[in-house]
């Protein structure tokens, strides 16, 4: 996906981990249908916890910011976490039974609770542009996800879910913070920044944020929905 070069840059570093994410059984079962409700609707619960933690984030992020222009952008985002993907979990929560109240109550998992906790870290250890490497792989996949699976889905059962990151919406928000991410990248370490040390530090929160959101697909299908 044209998400920036930067976000190319580092996707290209760990091509392997990055597939195992983008093309993980769980997300092959969101195409074709075979992936359990029970599975599905954890993943939801755990999602939601996810992105209460996530837009703390996001938020954190306007505070590293080093100008208006990156202070917008990382308050818009924190603005469509709150306001409209959560609102999807709400929704089909709420269709199949689980109510606003047990959603908000759910426990959260470990692999949860590691992620957002390493992206948290990442935030308050570090600056901007660490940040923008652990909090990459969560916004550009899903993208390239909803993409690819708006494109070979072949069952219906998850539509909604798909959708949502196919959405053009979706898919400028992924181009503006590539954008975003590029001319943070360029002004702090000019244009050869894959040659300073502190590219080195960017690939590792960016793979490792990645392996973390693999494991949250993983998370899904090993525990039991709480509902």
């Amino acid at each position: 996906m044209a998400y920036g070069k930067v976000f190319e840059a580092l996707r290209a570093s760990c091509p392997h981990v990055w597939s195992e994410y983008t093309e993980h059984g769980f997300v092959k079962g969101l195409g074709d249908g075979t992936l359990s409700k029970e599975a599905f609707l954890t993943y939801l619960r755990q999602d939601y916890v996810f992105l209460i933690h996530f837009s703390r984030a996001w938020a954190l992020a306007v505070t590293k910011a080093g100008n208006l222009e990156e202070m917008k952008a990382a308050s818009s985002v924190v603005h469509a976490l709150l306001h409209e993907e959560m609102q999807l979990h709400i929704g089909i929560c709420a269709e199949a039974g689980i109510s606003l109240e047990e959603l908000e109550n759910t426990a959260e998992l470990p692999q949860n609770m590691l992620y957002t906790r390493y992206v948290l870290e990442a935030g308050y250890s570090g600056d901007f542009l660490d940040m923008m490497a652990a909090l990459a792989p969560c916004v550009m996949g899903y993208g390239e996800i909803g993409v690819n699976l708006d494109k070979a889905a072949t069952s219906k059962t998850y539509r909604e879910w798909i959708d949502t990151y196919a959405a053009a919406d979706y898919q400028v928000l992924c181009a503006d913070l590539g954008a975003l991410i590029d001319q943070a990248v360029l002004s702090r370490l000019g244009d050869a920044y894959q040659q300073t040390g502190r590219w080195q530090t960017l690939q590792k929160h960016f793979e490792t944020a990645t392996r973390l959101e693999r494991d949250f697909w993983g998370m899904a299908f090993e525990a039991k929905d709480e509902a």
